[in-house]
């Protein structure tokens, strides 16, 4: 179960996501759980890349940058960002490393809610 100081623990900055959540910790573990889900959408990222369909990517980047932002889910958002800048500019080139960061970032926090 993922609670208010796993998420600070993790490094996220629960101060400004309950900020962001009108200081309902409640509603602000409900979105953070609805993220758990979120691996297809680094799958279908990742294949948008592989297929150089970069401006795809960075649409599908930037999208997931707005909410882990919103919920300022800082490990998980950091390499996001990175990868969010690499696509906006459509630069070619070895995104492998970023992607296996954001898959680890994104394992931890599930993991969280596992970890009981």
């Amino acid at each position: 179960m993922i609670t208010v100081q796993k998420l600070r623990d993790f490094g996220a900055d629960v101060s400004d996501g309950l900020r962001r959540c009108s200081g309902m910790a409640d509603f602000y573990l409900e979105m953070v759980n609805s993220v758990l889900g979120d691996a297809p959408r680094f799958d279908e990222m990742e294949k948008a890349i592989k297929e150089g369909s970069l401006r795809e990517a960075f649409e599908i980047a930037h999208s997931l940058k707005g909410v882990y932002a919103n919920l300022s889910l800082t490990p998980v958002l950091d390499p996001i960002v990175r990868i969010t800048e690499m696509l906006r500019h459509e630069k070619a080139g070895d995104y492998t490393a970023v992607l296996r960061e954001i898959r680890e970032k994104h394992a931890a926090l599930v993991a969280l809610a596992n970890d009981d």
